[in-house]
């Protein structure tokens, strides 16, 4: 699915928010909104770092989920993060340009970036 480009963020508050509802929209099929089930099946944390453009640059792994049954759901955070890359340009925001998400994972392996709880 092709997004629209990415609005210019003016600070990484809003910017983390906006980048969360581009993964949403990038991925609908493999998200959910509302709120999350009592027991979620992963949690893994990610760090995004970008180029200026906005297009991702390294992502880092920060946590693993604790059951070994949800390891795929790091992958599929990943693969959330570079379908909705890029996330415009961030070169007005300060540096570095990189932020964690907290991806919440459901049993049906449908995530919702933690941000957009908050």
């Amino acid at each position: 699915m092709a997004l629209p480009p990415a609005a210019p963020a003016r600070n990484w508050e809003e910017f983390k928010r906006q980048a969360a509802q581009r993964m949403v929209q990038a991925q609908p099929g493999r998200s959910f909104m509302g709120r999350p089930p009592p027991m979620m099946l992963g949690i893994p944390v990610l760090e995004i770092e970008l180029n200026r453009d906005g297009s991702v640059r390294n992502v880092k792994v920060i946590r693993e989920p604790a059951d070994s049954r949800a390891r795929d759901t790091v992958q599929l955070a990943i693969d959330a993060v570079r379908a909705a890359a890029p996330f415009g340009d961030v070169s007005r925001l300060p540096q570095p340009w990189r932020w964690m998400e907290v991806f919440l994972f459901d049993a049906e392996r449908r995530f919702k970036p933690r941000v957009l709880d908050q």
